[in-house]
């Protein structure tokens, strides 16, 4: 029997702070699969996470086949917005919400699972970041600050991850990161630049599998993933017809479950997957093939 087997891998997942996304699905596929895994989560959201953690509230969404419950190694504080702890500025170090986390940087973390693990200790990286402060608005209403915090925290963190943990992986390893149908067709309603970072993050996803599978041994892929209504992507304020419209119009018409890209993840990282890199793989239910809705109703801006 051909199985995903990831015993005695460690892995990372950027990107949870709570049990609805695609990051915690992932996170949970991962463990299913024997790996160990920690976690990186917004400072803003840390205090919540843990105590949600520590008081149980999570434990059934934790609950993994065999009925234990999913354990996180390590959480990790995670702005990815800042490279190292010297490009946050004053008032968000001082603030009260990052003050005590100590240092919340990318690199910041690539030296905590140094210092925790030593190198040569990871296998898994999953980049499930992404920020749009203006998400809302057209491409013709963004700022130039809304646009370029876009692209950063969705896409050039993973560049910056990729640099700083590389160094840390063993040979073999895998990148992954979550990009979204909008960065080739036009999604309305779905502004403020994001369509531009995923676009972005797929192009680097190709040059960082060159560039890391040539220096490191590792590969570097992304999932599109379908539409789902988390609590982050609440943000986008149009999600809950975004899922209805692509349910209606899929080839499978039932609304994408979050465990469906988690377990793809965990066939990616695997050994199952050696030759693919640098490939974005869409896990939507089959929305990305289609030329023609089969339904009138587009979502409005």
């Amino acid at each position: 029997m051909l199985n995903i087997d990831l015993t005695g891998k460690r892995a990372l997942v950027a990107g949870v702070a709570d049990d609805a996304g695609f990051g915690f699905a992932i996170a949970k596929s991962l463990a299913e699969a024997g790996a160990r895994v920690s976690v990186g989560t917004w400072p803003p959201a840390l205090n919540i996470f843990m105590n949600l953690l520590d008081r149980g509230k999570m434990d059934e969404s934790r609950k993994l086949s065999g009925g234990q419950l999913l354990e996180f190694e390590k959480v990790y504080p995670l702005d990815a917005a800042y490279d190292t702890l010297a490009d946050a500025p004053e008032d968000i170090r001082g603030s009260k919400r990052y003050k005590d986390t100590g240092d919340f940087s990318i690199d910041g973390l690539a030296r905590h699972i140094e210092a925790d693990f030593g190198r040569n200790s990871m296998d898994i990286v999953i980049h499930s970041l992404a920020n749009g402060p203006e998400v809302k608005k057209p491409l013709l209403e963004t700022s130039r600050s809304g646009y370029l915090t876009a692209i950063s925290v969705s896409a050039y963190s993973l560049i910056s991850m990729v640099s700083r943990l590389a160094p840390l992986m063993r040979k073999g390893g895998s990148f992954l990161s979550l990009t979204y149908l909008a960065s080739e067709r036009v999604i309305p309603g779905y502004g403020g630049g994001m369509s531009s970072a995923k676009a972005a993050l797929e192009s680097d996803t190709r040059v960082l599998a060159f560039e890391a599978g040539r220096k490191y041994g590792l590969r570097v892929n992304t999932i599109s993933a379908g539409p789902l209504a988390s609590r982050a992507a609440s943000a986008i304020g149009i999600i809950e017809k975004m899922v209805a419209y692509c349910a209606i119009n899929s080839p499978l018409t039932e609304p994408l479950q979050a465990e469906e890209v988690g377990n793809a993840a965990a066939f990616l990282s695997s050994n199952l997957a050696t030759g693919i890199t640098g490939t974005v793989i869409y896990v939507d239910k089959g929305y990305h093939t289609m030329g023609m809705a089969l339904q009138a109703g587009v979502p409005n801006p």
